[in-house]
């Protein structure tokens, strides 16, 4: 299977990488800049040769995404898994009195925009048979637990879960699936060193989701990294 990650050069993104090549995939990982890649992604780069493909992705880029999308398309490559990973999370607990409104413009950019930019150019690529679109939500993004406070990030989350179920309904007709998936609260850049869960285990599950090992219930198209359903 080929697969797409945006933000794929650390955190979780990069452990999914990691995990999508353990299981013998070809990943392409999205990189801002990837004539700058991490020392970790170069230790996973010798350790898989060919078969991890940087490219130049950056979500807020639509031209470069559509360049990408067009190269991508005169090779004649298909792909079998989308996953929007990349994304922000700015104004932490910031009361809505003291909110600088930039935050909400430039979150929106990058978690909601992006993955829609993302879908616009790619989409039509993802025609491998089982094929999957995974779009990294959070539990954040749920309304029935809303909860005050980190309005950019939560606002742009509750957005993603809306888009996933409407590119859902349009995926069903060539067989394809499309989830929002929360991936747990992990120990990564975003997530802190408080955090419980091992991001390798995310991806473990993500990966699985991907494969279809995991029959995700009918309903909403929100769920664990475990496939169980999340509220809405």
């Amino acid at each position: 299977m080929n697969i797409l990650i945006t933000g794929a050069g650390r955190g979780l993104g990069l452990e999914l990488a990691a995990e999508c090549l353990g299981r013998g995939h070809h990943v392409l990982a999205g990189l801002r800049r990837p004539e700058q890649p991490s020392p970790e992604f170069r230790a996973l780069a010798d350790q898989h040769g060919e078969r991890l493909e940087p490219v130049r992705l950056d979500v807020a880029d639509e031209a470069g995404i559509a360049e990408l999308a067009a190269r991508l398309s005169g090779q004649g490559r298909q792909l079998g898994a989308i996953v929007n990973n990349a994304a922000v999370l700015e104004a932490r607990e910031t009361p809505i009195e003291r909110l600088d409104l930039a935050f909400m413009e430039s979150t929106m950019d990058i978690n909601l925009y992006g993955p829609m930019r993302v879908a616009k150019h790619l989409l039509p690529l993802l025609t491998e048979p089982d094929a999957a679109l995974i779009n990294i939500s959070s539990e954040a993004g749920s309304m029935t637990n809303a909860y005050p406070g980190d309005y950019p990030y939560t606002l742009s989350k509750a957005a993603m879960n809306l888009l996933t179920e409407q590119l859902s309904r349009v995926l069903a007709e060539r067989g394809a699936i499309a989830l929002s998936v929360h991936p747990g609260w992990m120990r990564t850049d975003m997530g802190g060193e408080q955090a419980k869960l091992d991001p390798r285990e995310s991806a473990r599950g993500i990966a699985d989701l991907i494969e279809r090992r995991v029959e995700v219930p009918p309903g909403f198209r929100f769920v664990d990294y475990l496939g169980r359903p999340m509220a809405i």
